[in-house]
């Protein structure tokens, strides 16, 4: 079953014990090795999926195994997450994200939801392996939309954090406040200020962040101000 030469040969049982169970479930089971990130494990409907063995996705190292099958766009988001699990080293913890895979001649990305948590600890307590379970969404299904979105605004968030930092905590209010296509009054009378103050928050809004209307709705979608 398992064909990674170097792992602890107490672990191969545990994950063997749960290998018959897991090949039955409607979704994909991935086991990671800590100490470099490799897979150990897949069950039989991932490895149906990747067209690959269970000898050789055990046989490429993490790097390869990321670059040829997932999105690294996405890695940007789950991957500092999934660093704070391990971090916390808590057994209740789980870490959620949407997650693009590209099976092999097929040049379309699909989304996945993944769970990841904390599989297995050493004899210092300290995480050494996670297990993943991810879903695959209907082509069709609403949550494919929310995740291309989702993935555009991580994506923008990350591309103009700096600028969209030189806003003042009013600016941001203000900015709030337009994207929800509130007038200058009505912004002046719920901030309690002018009318000129609140025309000029959005003047200044828009050059600090080099934007139109429609970036600036961008702007406070990605940054949670919508």
């Amino acid at each position: 079953m398992l064909h990674k030469l170097n792992l602890p040969k107490q672990i191969i049982p545990k994950i063997e014990e749960f290998a018959t169970m897991l090949n039955l479930l409607p979704c994909t089971v991935i086991i990671h090795d800590l100490r470099d990130w490799s897979v150990v494990y897949i069950s039989k409907r991932g490895l149906d999926g990747l067209q690959t063995s269970i000898e050789d996705i055990t046989s490429i190292t993490a790097q390869e195994y990321y670059k040829r099958y997932f999105n690294a766009d996405d890695a940007q988001d789950y991957v500092p997450r999934i660093l704070t699990l391990l971090e916390n080293n808590n057994n209740e913890e789980i870490v959620t994200y949407f997650q693009q895979v590209r099976f092999p001649r097929n040049d379309d990305w699909t989304w996945h939801m993944s769970s990841t948590k904390i599989f297995m600890r050493d004899h210092t307590g300290k995480p050494s392996m996670t297990i993943t379970v991810a879903i695959p969404l209907d082509a069709m299904h609403h949550m494919n939309a929310k995740a291309d979105r989702l993935l555009a605004d991580n994506n923008f968030l990350r591309k103009n954090f700096k600028q969209y930092s030189q806003l003042t905590k009013r600016e941001k209010e203000v900015l709030a406040l337009v994207a929800h296509g509130k007038s200058a009054a009505y912004i002046a009378n719920e901030l309690f200020i002018s009318v000129t103050t609140a025309e000029t928050h959005r003047k200044n809004i828009k050059k600090k962040l080099n934007a139109g209307t429609y970036e600036l709705m961008q702007y406070a979608r990605a940054f949670d101000l919508i």
